[in-house]
């Protein structure tokens, strides 16, 4: 089952998505293994990220080895405090 993960990040910027997004996504602009879609833009409060995986697994595999470790070490120019995170199971696919 498709597991969805929304960021915000308050008062983040997109110079800061930028700087994160270039640390923890691959160099050729592809998406990390198991994430089937990835959006962002400003918001109210600052910048959100929502993402799509094809496994709860996959997404934890992803948060775990690659964006929490990259996080830890601090990013230039990257965001500098960890998000508001919503985690949920995706039960409807497809196009309204």
């Amino acid at each position: 089952m498709s597991y969805g993960v929304v960021h915000q990040f308050k008062g983040g910027t997109k110079e800061q998505y930028a700087a994160s997004i270039a640390a923890v996504h691959p160099a050729d602009g592809s998406l990390p293994a198991g994430q089937l879609f990835h959006a962002a833009g400003p918001s109210e409060s600052g910048w959100t990220i929502m993402a799509v995986h094809d496994s709860q697994a996959s997404w934890e595999t992803f948060r775990d080895s690659i964006l929490m470790p990259r996080m830890q070490q601090g990013i230039e120019g990257g965001f500098t405090s960890p998000p508001e995170e919503t985690v949920f199971e995706i039960v409807t696919e497809g196009r309204a």
